[in-house]
């Protein structure tokens, strides 16, 4: 069955819109909350499941193009169910499940998760499809000129040992304590464009699946791997594994371009506001920084990444 929602009241609206708000549900239920398509195809290219699937048909239409195939919906499972042949929505009495045979229920296979959902017993969880009114989108989106399509996900872990790749010398982003979606998400998304195999977030005052932060990455927290862990683990890690850090600081720093960025790399920011800790310079193998020479004495985090990323880039074509 379908089920219908057309009141901003209805529990399931409110946990919906809770979880958008509260870091420590998300991490309690071990769900999050994805809005849009292009981010729900890469959240599922990257493994992640589907718990729950809000759809608003009056906004995403009847056809609902490249859902299905996309993997929001199991072989056969008609989304569109509830709808008329004109595409819209039939009286929640006449709403049923339409498939074609033979159906095989969709469920979500156990994933790594926080210890409140591990202790239920980690089963998966059948996901559930769920039609909105427009009104009812409209309370629960926080984007504008979105596809009328939002979903609870399954949290999933990574773990540093997903950062390495067989083919290639790692390039790896690490920032420290850097506090803001906004800054987070621009980040990820130059990680992706650079081809990076990795960023790391040490001690992040933020959590990965905070809405803002996936608005602004646009999907690239799924195509990008990314993993949170302490300044301690990361160094260590880094040193395990022979990939030269670059810590970006003013002090005793050479310029960005002077400096081998062709072998295994981790390059490592800290805030605009403090700066890295010791742990990172004293564990440095070299320390560089972006020339500035205007009146200002830092870029923006997310620019400066960039920069970086793109020098990596430049020396590993030349």
């Amino acid at each position: 069955m379908i089920e219908r929602i057309t009141s901003a009241q209805n529990p399931k609206i409110k946990h919906l819109l809770a979880l958008q708000e509260k870091s420590r549900l998300r991490r309690e239920e071990g769900l999050f909350v994805v809005e849009g398509r292009r981010e729900l195809e890469h959240c599922l290219a990257a493994g992640f499941q589907i718990d729950t699937l809000f759809l608003c048909p009056e906004i995403a239409g009847p056809d609902l193009p490249g859902l299905a195939p996309a993997g929001l919906a199991p072989a056969g499972l008609d989304l569109t169910a509830g709808l008329d042949p004109a595409g819209s929505p039939l009286p929640p009495s006449d709403v049923s499940l339409r498939s074609t045979p033979p159906f095989t229920p969709f469920t979500v296979p156990p994933l790594p998760m926080p210890r409140a959902a591990r202790s239920s017993g980690g089963k998966g969880l059948p996901a559930r499809i769920v039609h909105v009114s427009k009104e009812v989108y409209a309370k629960v989106a926080y984007r504008e000129g979105t596809e009328g399509v939002i979903a609870e996900v399954r949290w999933k872990e990574r773990a540093l040992a997903d950062l390495l790749p067989k083919e290639h010398a790692p390039l790896i982003m690490v920032l420290e304590s850097v506090e803001k979606p906004g800054n987070l998400g621009a980040v990820l998304r130059s990680a992706d464009a650079a081809g990076a195999d990795g960023v790391i977030l040490c001690n992040p005052l933020t959590d990965l699946y905070n809405p803002n932060l996936i608005r602004a990455s646009i999907g690239a927290v799924f195509t990008v791997p990314v993993v949170a862990c302490t300044s301690d683990e990361a160094i260590a890690w880094l040193k395990e594994n022979d990939i030269r850090i670059l810590t970006a600081q003013l002090q005793d720093s050479a310029p960005y371009y002077d400096v081998d960025m062709t072998c295994g790399t981790a390059l490592v920011m800290g805030t605009e506001a403090t700066g890295l800790t010791d742990a990172w310079r004293q564990a440095a193998d070299a320390h560089i920084l972006i020339p500035m020479l205007g009146r200002l004495d830092s870029l923006n985090v997310s620019v400066s990444a960039a920069i970086l990323l793109y020098e990596a880039v430049r020396q590993r074509q030349r």
